[in-house]
């Protein structure tokens, strides 16, 4: 069974609905590598994004975040920049398999879209709950993340999983 995550003090990024991989990770810049992209994400809607983010941000935004093409880059992106988390009401499911491949929790939580740009958050994620916990101390509800995802989470991604577990670092 995983061990559980707990992400305090988070600083809120709120973005809107429909947030496409083309914004996260635009087309014009995948010819470079992540170093390169990251510094392009979410330039269109926040320019401001790539060089304000701090290590342990988390992305806030509406329904459909992630949606269209199958890119990783575009959870990879977020995740070089430092994001803890995302939560939203919805996510494309490309992206959501990719993020979680890549170490990136995210957050199904119908009221996401409650949460305001630069409020402090607490994460909260277990198998059997989540919960988005607000300085106030009420909580918003968040759908459980099965024990596989949060051991990817642990692990730094689907790959480095793998290669504990071959070398009898974590058991299957």
């Amino acid at each position: 069974m995983s061990a559980g995550l707990n992400l305090p003090n988070c600083r809120v990024w709120r973005l809107g609905a429909d947030v496409d991989t083309d914004v996260l990770a635009p087309g014009a810049y995948m010819k470079h590598g992540l170093d390169i992209i990251a510094v392009h994400c979410l330039e269109s809607l926040r320019p401001e994004f790539a060089s304000q983010v701090k290590p342990g941000d988390v992305v806030v935004a509406g329904p459909n975040f992630g949606i269209g093409s199958s890119r990783e880059q575009a959870a990879a992106a977020l995740r070089h920049l430092g994001i803890a988390a995302v939560i939203a009401p919805s996510f494309g499911g490309l992206f959501f398999r990719n993020a979680f491949n890549l170490g990136l929790p995210l957050l199904v939580c119908p009221q996401a879209e409650t949460l305001q740009e630069a409020e402090r958050i607490t994460v909260h994620a277990q198998a059997d709950a989540c919960w988005v916990e607000r300085a106030d101390h009420t909580q918003l509800p968040a759908q459980a993340i099965p024990d596989f995802l949060l051991d990817m989470v642990h692990a730094g991604g689907l790959m480095n999983l793998l290669k504990q577990r071959r070398q009898g670092g974590a058991h299957a």
